[in-house]
């Protein structure tokens, strides 16, 4: 079925592309070629990313991530996206234009393209992933040209859980560069306060290795459930802590109730 858009007609001068062209109400949702999630590691890794993504340098509510969520970027092709694994933006607020959730994500009416993207290798997808894949003729282009050379995303992160890979890159005259990764296996993004890296641990009751979010010293970047858990920890050893310290002031004779 196609798709019958209203385009507005072209003036002189000519109006700007978000006035003129479709919008994320006229542009598919769904991914008829790749339907459904592939695995279950393709739906936690990306929501502990989300979950994590908490840029320490700018307003919360202009930050912005998704998983999963089709990406138009070509103006001259507004039906062609790419559908990253997961993608993080700064400077746009979390509903569409304030009052909406997305059901896409369309770089002209956003005005704001990612700045990061993560994607989570796959034995399919490994060429087109890593810039392996030469571009078809009349086909849209590679996930990592529009990464690189179209969107310009100043990072771009592949993973593999198969080989647990990480492979980060960082934009740099135009091209992306390998990026270096720390000791402890991770990468600084000061332009986001946050350092994204490995860590060994436990994620929604499964232990393994999972791409997450940390401080630029390495601290982690708690989930809420994480906080949560970490506020109860904290509350039954402060607990503990009292009642030893009852416990020492009774041997010595003291009535705990009667020290302020």
């Amino acid at each position: 079925m196609t798709s019958i858009f209203n385009y507005l007609p072209q003036s002189d001068p000519p109006l700007p592309p978000h006035l003129t062209l479709p919008t994320m109400y006229d542009l598919p949702s769904d991914n008829p070629e790749e339907p459904g999630l592939p695995d279950d590691f393709h739906f936690l890794q990306p929501l502990l990313l989300y979950l994590t993504f908490q840029p320490t340098n700018w307003n919360p509510d202009l930050v912005y991530s998704a998983a999963d969520l089709n990406l138009y970027y070509d103006i001259t092709h507004p039906q062609w996206y790419k559908r990253p694994d997961w993608f993080g933006v700064v400077g746009v607020g979390k509903l569409y234009q304030g009052q909406d959730l997305r059901l896409s994500y369309v770089t002209w009416q956003e005005k704001v393209d990612p700045f990061v993207v993560v994607e989570l290798l796959s034995p399919g997808t490994e060429g087109e992933d890593l810039g392996e894949t030469e571009q078809e003729e009349n086909k849209p282009p590679t996930k990592w040209k529009v990464y690189e050379e179209i969107l310009r995303v100043p990072y771009y992160v592949v993973f593999s859980r198969y080989t647990n890979e990480f492979k980060p890159y960082h934009l740099v005259g135009g091209h992306y560069e390998a990026v270096n990764i720390t000791s402890d296996r991770r990468i600084l993004i000061p332009e986001l306060g946050l350092s994204l890296g490995l860590w060994q641990g436990l994620f929604r009751g499964i232990e393994k290795l999972w791409l997450r979010w940390f401080t630029l010293e390495g601290e982690l970047i708690l989930s809420p459930e994480e906080e949560a858990n970490s506020a109860k920890q904290e509350a039954v050893e402060a607990k503990i802590r009292a009642e030893k310290l009852a416990e020492k002031l009774r041997q010595l004779g003291i009535n705990p109730e009667e020290v302020e």
